[in-house]
């Protein structure tokens, strides 16, 4: 590679790059994530075009690396390897999406972007994953986490009918707000566990819980009482949802999913709805799943409530999947 250093045209293009970060400093700070994905944007570009107009092969990005790193020893980024992740997520991108650069108004930190490139090959779903990274402002880990447990496919998967008891828009947001299954892998739990047991976990889990279930759960009680008529009732979990403003109705079960269900739900629905939601709330919730579709689809059909149906499933030490049903 010593003849290239040498050559005009590798010192002409390494200056090119580096005015190129000179100038992102001057604009807005390199530490800007916008900024700094631009720059990284517009280094692999340019890296990808010399390479396809030139014969010089692979190895000149750690020239590349070691210059950079000579000229800007303040800043990192420029090492071989994050070098070679600039290319790489420009081709992932560039390659499908025609405007590209545009998609950087909607940004992710670079570390998040490392994560898609590595662990997502499609890209209807690598969007998926970055709308909902900065609609719920995920962590890096658990951007990881959510894209581990297939949340792409268990999004908004979950029988319903919220088309026949909501209004449009309050039925297409409850819909993706539900997932199907539901992946309660933090748990710890025997096969023999009972409905007591489960609701104790997933209290004791409550923040894990929570994370599972979605941005806009707020949990409010669990085993809480409602008095309909001076008989009490409980509920087992309680929570509200603050982009739906409605309360949802957790009510657990551990065993097949059974006609009766939808019925006790849906009183616990209509007598939330008459002593806890005001004018400004919008109708309750409640939430259940079976391996046979067809009766979940007929339990539902004549319901007045809004309910939707899920699994979920557990995870044990040596990845062992316990399938159960629940309701919501």
């Amino acid at each position: 590679m010593s003849s290239l250093i040498k050559s005009e045209e590798y010192k002409n293009f390494i200056k090119n790059i580096k005015n190129k970060i000179y100038s992102s400093q001057i604009k807005a700070g390199i530490s800007v994530n916008k900024e700094m994905l631009m720059l990284y944007w517009n280094i692999a570009e340019m890296i990808v075009e010399k390479q396809e107009k030139s014969s010089w092969g692979s190895g000149f990005i750690n020239e590349i690396s070691k210059d950079l790193k000579k000229e800007f020893p303040e800043m990192k980024g420029f090492s071989k390897r994050n070098l070679l992740y600039m290319k790489r997520w420009f081709l992932y991108w560039n390659e499908i999406v025609q405007q590209a650069v545009a998609q950087l108004e909607n940004i992710i930190p670079w570390g998040h972007n490392i994560v898609i490139i590595e662990k997502i090959k499609d890209i209807e779903t690598a969007i998926f994953y970055i709308n909902k990274t900065i609609e719920n402002n995920w962590s890096r880990a658990v951007l990881v986490h959510q894209i581990e447990s297939g949340l792409y496919n268990r999004h908004g998967k979950a029988i319903n009918n919220f088309k026949e008891n909501l209004p449009a828009i309050q039925s297409d947001l409850a819909k993706q707000v539900l997932k199907d299954p539901y992946c309660f892998d933090f748990l710890t739990l025997t096969e023999d566990y009972n409905e007591r047991e489960l609701e104790n976990a997933l209290v004791d889990n409550i923040t894990q819980f929570l994370l599972e279930l979605g941005a806009g759960f707020s949990y409010l009680g669990r085993q809480y009482k409602l008095n309909v008529g001076g008989d009490d009732f409980y509920i087992d979990l309680l929570f509200y949802h603050v982009k739906l403003h409605s309360y949802v109705v957790v009510e657990l079960k551990t065993v097949k999913f059974i006609p009766e269900f939808a019925g006790k739900l849906n009183f616990y629905i209509s007598a939330v709805d008459g002593i806890l939601a005001t004018e400004t709330d919008n109708p309750t919730i409640g939430i259940c799943k079976s391996k046979n579709d067809t009766v979940v689809e007929y339990s539902l059909k004549d319901v007045n409530k809004a309910i939707g149906v899920s699994e979920y499933q557990l995870t044990n030490f040596f990845l062992m999947s316990l399938n159960h049903h629940y309701q919501v």
